[in-house]
């Protein structure tokens, strides 16, 4: 069985296990996902599978989309391809994959885009240390030395300021603690990457 899907997430809140302690939960909203594609090692060098999932907000797509669609009988508005080990020969374009086909207790792999924190400096985004405000000090939130005199360039790597935050991050091995097939909700235990509304990627551990 594939374990994979395309979420949305609305937000956090918190449960109380039998335990007494109290487990912060992200809910993720999961349409029913469509089976867009199917790869295999014979065609395209590797297994994987495409799924669909949202509405369209307009009307009409494009005509490369709506022909790639064309097998599935569904318009939907993203999309995006899970690697898969082994093929699963039930499976077929068309099928839709809910989030009934996971368990309370697994682990799952989420993936998503991290909230854009903009242009930081290295204290914020490196957590370097600030220099010293009294006898002198004149160096309060600079980066200090980037090289000595050799070789007479920066390395590839060296810890700057630039952009933090909006990229690709993943969070692996988060546990499944709720799973509403009624109202398509997957609860997760801890933090997603990602402000709210934001999509994610839900894959098997």
């Amino acid at each position: 069985m594939v374990k994979a899907l395309i979420a949305r997430k609305v937000g956090m809140t918190s449960t109380i296990s039998k335990d007494g302690v109290v487990e912060p939960v992200t809910l993720l909203l999961t349409e029913p996902n469509v089976v867009a594609q199917i790869k295999t090692t014979e065609i395209d060098g590797y297994n994987a599978i495409q799924l669909g999932s949202g509405k369209l907000n307009k009307t009409k797509i494009g005509k490369s989309k709506a022909g790639h669609l064309k097998k599935s009988k569904h318009q939907v508005r993203y999309l995006r391809e899970f690697r898969i080990k082994e093929h699963d020969s039930e499976l077929k374009v068309g099928d839709e994959i809910t989030v009934s086909d996971f368990e309370v207790g697994e682990l799952i792999n989420v993936t998503s885009i991290s909230k854009g924190k903009g242009w930081a400096g290295t204290i914020k985004r490196h957590n370097f240390h600030r220099g010293r405000k009294t006898h002198g000090g004149q160096s309060y939130r600079r980066p200090g030395s980037i090289g000595s005199m050799y070789p007479q360039k920066i390395f590839k790597g060296k810890k700057m300021a630039g952009q933090m935050g909006h990229t690709q991050v993943t969070v692996r091995n988060l546990k499944v603690l709720l799973v509403d097939g009624e109202n398509n909700v997957l609860g997760v235990k801890g933090a997603v990457p990602g402000p709210r509304q934001s999509i994610v990627e839900v894959r098997g551990a």
